[in-house]
């Protein structure tokens, strides 16, 4: 059974940072992609970032220049660094993974979610 466990979240004042941090674990034999999305009150989910398992990476326009994603293979976890908060980043943030797994069926790609972490940008 894969599991993606999030870390990090919580409350930070308008200019902030915060550091999210996401970890894989289950019968994982290799990364496609890992990401965050996040999802404000009223408003539908929307990817932050995303990075491939050799570091190719991309971000939504909102968050360039402020957000940073990395990716650390052998321990199957993906980090996003988050400077200069704004209250527009208050959101539940969940990481997301594409995954090659051994199942009881064989060998599987499956897309995975995390439980989410509450983000707060506020003063």
């Amino acid at each position: 059974q894969v599991q993606l466990v999030e870390s990090g979240g919580g409350l930070v004042q308008p200019g902030g940072s915060l550091r999210l941090s996401c970890a894989a674990s289950g019968s994982i034999l290799s990364i496609n992609h890992m990401g965050w999305y996040r999802q404000a009150p009223g408003k539908q989910r929307e990817l932050v970032a995303i990075i491939t398992r050799d570091g190719k990476t991309n971000y939504t326009d909102s968050v360039k220049g402020r957000f940073t994603i990395s990716i650390d293979n052998p321990k199957d976890t993906v980090c996003l660094q988050m400077t200069s908060l704004i209250p527009d980043d208050t959101a539940v943030y969940y990481c997301n993974a594409l995954l090659l797994v051994a199942s009881t069926e064989g060998l599987k790609k499956g897309d995975y979610w995390g439980q989410g972490t509450q983000v707060t940008v506020s003063s």
